[in-house]
């Protein structure tokens, strides 16, 4: 990132090339069948670029939801005038396979259908494989955000025949913010030129000035950015790749849950619910407990913890993804052990 780097310069625009192929590797796509897009912004922009730009003014969108993430795309759908329909599960309950059947058979109107993979409110790992089936059975279109799970678990989209995938380039293959992107089947994609409803976040016209004019972007890209990501993918193919990322991931998970267990919190989550991205935790159940006082002896100590998004239950969160492995779990557990605020603090197992 200490080198500046043009947008128009030939060797910037086949290293943007060289990602966009290295993302279908990841995925397991053709490509062939598949392609991919980079998008400036959060990875928020991608799926608004995405939901605003593929489904066409008199089509309608169906979105499972069991969390917050679930619910903004919702509201990003709604905000476009797009007709939308919401199949809401609990936020600690995969969607119902049944349920799921039932909406699709009474509702012809539904043409496409939306999922996030993992639902970091709760840190669970929705099953992709199982809801891919039923959505395919009865063909409609799939859009997946797989914002916290592509490149550290693995995914084969081509298996699942999933539309359009969503990611960011800071999550799991552990670059930094700037740009997210979208893999996308090619006949898909070719049918919604014209259907954006944004300017800036036309997916289609991306994706058409990086095919012509061979990885460029149509407005300024984030130069430094891009460079850090492909460093990224270069380094988790020398680490062995997706799944030994996912190993690691799942290492430092099981270390915190257990060395977490240890000092008395309890994990919101089942062991067979739980992704290896993010766990949330219950607050000891006494009412002197302040996160914000949590988080500042934590910060103290060097490690920064999320605050809970659970609608119904108080908890924190704590990431097992990005350059951390067990040995920093360790650490952490020995700041939360030190820092002493919750010592004196009532656990009631919740269990």
């Amino acid at each position: 990132m200490l080198s500046d780097w043009c947008t128009w310069d030939d060797d910037y625009k086949s290293l943007v090339q060289s990602i966009r192929r290295d993302l279908l590797n990841i995925a397991g796509a053709s490509g062939g069948v598949y392609t991919s897009v980079l998008m400036q912004g959060s990875g928020t922009f991608c799926v608004e670029s995405a939901i605003g730009m593929v489904i066409p003014q008199n089509e309608k969108l169906l979105v499972i939801v069991n969390g917050a993430y679930g619910r903004r795309m919702v509201t990003i759908a709604e905000r476009l005038g797009i007709e939308t329909v919401r199949f809401e599960c609990s936020e600690t309950e995969y969607p119902d396979p049944a349920q799921l059947s039932k909406i699709l058979d009474n509702d012809l109107a539904v043409t496409h259908v939306s999922l996030v993979h993992c639902e970091t409110t709760t840190g669970m790992m929705n099953p992709l494989r199982q809801i891919a089936s039923i959505i395919k059975q009865y063909k409609r279109t799939l859009i997946v955000d797989a914002m916290s799970t592509f490149g550290g678990v693995p995914i084969n989209i081509a298996e699942m025949d999933v539309d359009y995938l969503i990611s960011s380039a800071n999550k799991c293959i552990q670059g930094v913010p700037g740009f997210g992107f979208v893999l996308a089947k090619r006949e898909k994609l070719k049918v919604c030129k014209h259907q954006a409803r944004s300017l800036s976040l036309d997916l289609y016209d991306q994706w058409a000035a990086m095919e012509e004019q061979e990885g460029k972007w149509r407005f300024t890209s984030p130069t430094h950015t891009v460079r850090a990501f492909k460093q990224a993918l270069d380094e988790l193919r020398k680490v062995g790749g997706v799944e030994a990322r996912n190993e690691r991931y799942i290492a430092n998970q099981h270390t915190l849950v257990n060395g977490m267990r240890d000092l008395g919190f309890i994990p919101l989550l089942p062991e067979e619910k739980q992704s290896p991205i993010i766990t949330p935790f219950y607050y000891p159940d006494d009412t002197r407990f302040a996160f914000d006082v949590f988080y500042r002896e934590l910060k103290k100590r060097g490690f920064v913890i999320y605050p809970g998004k659970v609608t119904d239950y108080d908890t924190f969160r704590i990431g097992n993804i990005g350059n951390v492995t067990p040995e920093v779990i360790k650490h952490l557990l020995t700041a939360v052990q030190e820092s002493k605020y919750w010592e004196s603090l009532s656990f009631k197992n919740k269990e």
